[in-house]
C-alpha cells in the first residue's frame, strides 16, 4: 500500500519515545514530525502528559507517543501526612509513562551518549518484559561523540543500538528506517474527507477541570489531574465517539493573564492553546461554576469568536454550586450581560466529575457542528435579502444612502457572508447587526458566529470586512460584548 501525506489513515501502528528526563525525547519528537509540536526546554520533566501525533516516517504513517521522564529520584515532601503536589505529578507522569509502555506497538528507548544513570538502568530493568517491541537509540552523539561508549550499551542484551543526534538529524533517516521495519502496516486504512472528525478545543482558566473534562469524554487517563494549577503544559489529544460522530479533543494548557506568566513553559503552553483555536471547529470555554467568569475568559471567547469558531460556555464544578431555584438561570443571565454580542452562544451546566450535563454538551456540539458545516443557496439567500431589506430598508439622506444588490455564502466553518454595496462607507454597523440576525434567525444560523463581509458593486478593491476582529478598514461588532 502505497501512503500519501497529504491523506490522512486510521489504525496506525504506535511508537512511543520513552526514557529519563532530558535526553532528548522531545526534540526527536519534533524532528519525527518535521514540526516543532512538543515543548523542549532544558528544565527537566517538561513534558507531562503523553503527546500523540502522527508521523510520516521513512515514507510510512505512525502514531507518534512523547512521553514524560522516568525519574528515579522521586524524593517526597510531606507536610503533615500529605504528599506535595510536585511528587504528586510526577508519580502521575511516570504511571502515564509506564501505561504508553504497556499499549505502545514499538518502544523506542532513548539514552544519552556516555556511562548510563541509576535512572537509565532502573527503566531498562521496566523494559526487559518488553524486549520484543524494544529499540535503542543513544541521543547526542553528533560527529561520532561517545559512540565507542555508546556500544558498551550491547552488554546490556540489546540486539542493536542506533546512534542519532536528535538536534542536528543525524542518523535520524536510519531510525526511522529501522522503525517502520519492526511494525505492522496491513491495519492502517485510508480516513476519507466525510469521516473527519468535529475538533473541539477545551479551553479557559487553570484548575477549571479542562483535564478532567478531557478523561471522562474519551474514556481514559490520558490528560493528568491535579488539584495543581497548571498542571497541563502541551496539548493533549483524544479521540471518541458519540451517537455515530466522531470527536478529536484538544486538552489544553490553562491560559492566565501575561503579568502572570513568569516561566518559559508556561509562556510555550499559553501559546499551544491558543493556537488550538485555530485547529478546532468548536471551543468548550471551560468557566469554574463557583468563581464566575474571569476577564481572561473574555479574551479566550473574543478569540474564538473573531475566528468563527463555535463557542460553548461550560459551566463546570456546577454540582458544587448550591441548590437553589432559578440558580442556573441567574448565572446565565450574568453571562449574557457580560458578553453582549454573544447571546447566540449556548451555556451549558456541567459536573466534569460526576459527568452532569456531559450528554447535554455533546448534544449542543453536534447541532452546532451541523450549522457550521451548513450552506445555504444563492437563490435562497437573496430571496431572503430582498425581504429584508423590505422589512427595514437602508437610510435614504444624500449622505446616508446605499444599496445592498447581491449576497453570496463564501465559505463555512466559519460561516462566511459577502454583500454587494453600492456605497461602502455608508453601510453603518447597526445595519450590518440587523442583518446578521436576520440571518441567524431565518437561516438556521442560531448557535454560531457570523462573519459579513462588504464588497462594492462599483469598483473592485475597495472591500470592508465587518465582521469580528481586524484592523484599519475592517470593523468589528464587539464580540465578547466589548465597546468600540
Amino acid at each position: 500500500m502505497e501512503f500519501n501525506p497529504a491523506l490522512k489513515y486510521r489504525n496506525l501502528p504506535s511508537v512511543a519515545l520513552v526514557g529519563r528526563p532530558n535526553v532528548g525525547k522531545s526534540t526527536l519528537f519534533n524532528r519525527l514530525l518535521h514540526a516543532r509540536r512538543a515543548i523542549t526546554d532544558p528544565v527537566p520533566g517538561v513534558t507531562r502528559d503523553p503527546l500523540a501525533a502522527t508521523a510520516f516516517l521513512a515514507g510510512k504513517p505512525v502514531r507518534l507517543l512523547d512521553t514524560g521522564g522516568f525519574k528515579l529520584d522521586r524524593r517526597k515532601t510531606v507536610a503533615n501526612g500529605v504528599e506535595s503536589a510536585d511528587d504528586e505529578i510526577d508519580d502521575l507522569v511516570l504511571e502515564r509513562t509506564k501505561e504508553t509502555v504497556k499499549q505502545a506497538d514499538l518502544i523506542v528507548l532513548i539514552l544519552e551518549a556516555g556511562e548510563l544513570t541509576p535512572e537509565d538502568e532502573e527503566f531498562i530493568g521496566f523494559l526487559r518484559p518488553f524486549r520484543e517491541r524494544l529499540l535503542v537509540a543513544v541521543n547526542k552523539t553528533e560527529g561520532g561523540r561517545r559512540e565507542s561508549e555508546a556500544w558498551n550499551l550491547l552488554s546490556y542484551g540489546f540486539e542493536d543500538v542506533y546512534m542519532i543526534s536528535a538536534e542536528h538529524g543525524d542518523n535520524v533517516a536510519e531510525l526511522e528506517m529501522a522503525i517502520t521495519g519492526r511494525l505492522d502496516f496491513s491495519p492502517v486504512v485510508f480516513d476519507g474527507e466525510g469521516t473527519r472528525p468535529i475538533r473541539i478545543a477545551l479551553l479557559g482558566k487553570p484548575n477549571t477541570g479542562k483535564s478532567t473534562l478531557s478523561n471522562r469524554l474519551t474514556e481514559s487517563s490520558a490528560s493528568i489531574v491535579s488539584e495543581k494549577p497548571g498542571t497541563t503544559r502541551d496539548v493533549v489529544e483524544g479521540n471518541f465517539e458519540y451517537r455515530g460522530k466522531s470527536f478529536h479533543i484538544l486538552d489544553t494548557a490553562g491560559i492566565r493573564r501575561k503579568a502572570r506568566v513568569t516561566e518559559n513553559v508556561e509562556y510555550y503552553s499559553v501559546n499551544r492553546a491558543i493556537k488550538s483555536i485555530d485547529e478546532a471547529d468548536i471551543v468548550f470555554l471551560l468557566i469554574d461554576a463557583e468563581e464566575g467568569l474571569s476577564d481572561q475568559d473574555k479574551k479566550i471567547a473574543a478569540l474564538a469568536h473573531d475566528q468563527g469558531r463555535g463557542i460553548v460556555f461550560v459551566l463546570n464544578k456546577w454540582d458544587l454550586m448550591p441548590d437553589v431555584k432559578n440558580t442556573f438561570a441567574a448565572v446565565s443571565d450574568r453571562l449574557r450581560f457580560l458578553f453582549g454580542q454573544m447571546e447566540f452562544a449556548p451555556i451549558v451546566a456541567l459536573s466534569a466529575e460526576t459527568g452532569f450535563g456531559v450528554e447535554e454538551l455533546l448534544n449542543t456540539a453536534n447541532r452546532m457542528y451541523a450549522q457550521l458545516t451548513m450552506r445555504i443557496e444563492t437563490s435562497r439567500l437573496n430571496f431572503a435579502l430582498e425581504k429584508w431589506l423590505e422589512e427595514y430598508p437602508p437610510p435614504t439622506g444624500p449622505n446616508t444612502r446605499f444599496k445592498i444588490k447581491y449576497a453570496v455564502q463564501v465559505s463555512e466553518n466559519p460561516v462566511k457572508f459577502t454583500l454587494f454595496v453600492s456605497r461602502l462607507h455608508a453601510v453603518t454597523d447597526p445595519y450590518i447587526s440587523y442583518l446578521r440576525n436576520r440571518i441567524r434567525k431565518d437561516l438556521g444560523f442560531s448557535l454560531v458566529p457570523i462573519l459579513i463581509e462588504l464588497r462594492s458593486s462599483q469598483k473592485p478593491g475597495r472591500d470592508r470586512t465587518a465582521s469580528q476582529g481586524g484592523k484599519g478598514r475592517r470593523r468589528k461588532d464587539g464580540p465578547a460584548g466589548h465597546k468600540r
